[in-house]
């Protein structure tokens, strides 16, 4: 997959992240902040692997 769509999928990530964030935060729901926390590890991996893909494709240059 190339960086462009692995950047895309960041983002909706994140946006899919925004309801249960909410819940969370404003509604005190404790279900939505263990999916939000579990959304942000995925995001942390996924972020983790297209800064790593960059890096490669620096260092080919």
């Amino acid at each position: 997959m190339a960086s462009i769509q692995k950047f895309n999928e960041l983002k909706s990530l994140i946006e899919g992240l925004d309801a249960d964030a909410d819940k969370f935060f404003n509604k005190g729901n404790n279900a939505a902040g263990t999916r939000v926390r579990k959304g942000l590890q995925e995001v942390k991996n996924l972020a983790q692997a297209i800064r790593l893909e960059i890096q490669e494709a620096k260092n080919t240059k």
